[in-house]
């Protein structure tokens, strides 16, 4: 399958998911699809049969809310079964609102409050080095409202220090956040200008341009002694208009039958 295809897929599959909530992160979850089609297509070595293989990529989903986007993509992996995505937060579930490494296989890391991912991506990495696995890598999706969160540039200055150059992160740059724009709540000025100024190897794509994306990601992964940071320019609630239309208030918001249906027939 390809990217492409496999984008829409994941598109379906997390309003599949969001919908049998009822509500939930719809925004930030598909403006991430074609950041997980991209690397779970082309990227990713692992194993749906054995998720905790010790030679393995690695995700670190750190804005944990896009949850059901990985579990769609983690899904039609076959990692676990479709029917799962039903059970969304439910009692007794395996897919909680932000990702659980004790509960979901195919998880790596556990989400919780926004802006921790990037730390734990350097333990995870520098863990890696130190087994000397050397083929392997930690890629890191992160909002662009977490990066607001100081501890992610006490990770990138450990990241850079300990010249992690097996770090991949992408910045979801949708230039929202659940309070407004992101310009409006703490601008943050030059994404890939403030990466590259903490010893990053920074670039800048359309992210839903699987192309430019994919060439992205293989150039990050050219050994060359730093970490390597992808903004990606992204649509919130991209893939179903009446979600990339919403602005901000998309962040949580209703997947209702009629929502739902609307949705799917743009998503063929």
């Amino acid at each position: 399958m390809t990217a492409k295809n496999f984008s829409t897929e994941i598109r379906r599959a997390t309003l599949r998911c969001l919908h049998s909530q009822g509500s939930g992160h719809v925004g930030g979850s598909l403006s991430v699809a074609d950041a997980l089609a991209v690397l779970y297509t082309h990227h990713m070595d692992v194993d749906p049969q054995n998720p905790k293989r010790p030679q393995r990529d690695m995700l670190v989903l750190s804005k944990g809310h896009a949850g059901p986007a990985w579990y769609a993509t983690l899904a039609l992996k076959g990692f676990f079964p479709m029917d799962w995505l039903d059970t969304l937060n439910k009692i007794g579930t395996k897919l909680p609102s932000h990702a659980n490494l004790t509960l979901t296989p195919g998880v790596d890391m556990t989400a919780g409050s926004l802006g921790q991912g990037l730390s734990c991506a350097c333990g995870l990495a520098l863990g890696l080095k130190a087994q000397g696995d050397t083929s392997h890598f930690v890629y890191v999706i992160t909002g662009d409202g977490e990066l607001q969160e100081g501890q992610n540039w006490e990770g990138a200055m450990f990241a850079s220090h300990h010249k992690l150059d097996n770090v991949v992160v992408l910045v979801d740059n949708n230039k929202l956040q659940i309070d407004g724009e992101t310009q409006n709540v703490c601008k943050m000025e030059d994404l890939e200008a403030k990466f590259r100024a903490f010893g990053f190897e920074t670039t800048r794509v359309d992210g839903h341009d699987h192309q430019a994306l994919h060439q992205a990601i293989c150039n990050a992964k050219v050994r060359n002694g730093v970490p390597h940071c992808i903004v990606m320019d992204t649509v919130k609630g991209k893939g179903v208009s009446i979600y990339e239309q919403m602005g901000a208030s998309n962040h949580s918001t209703t997947v209702n039958d009629e929502q739902y249906a609307l949705a799917l027939s743009e998503l063929q």
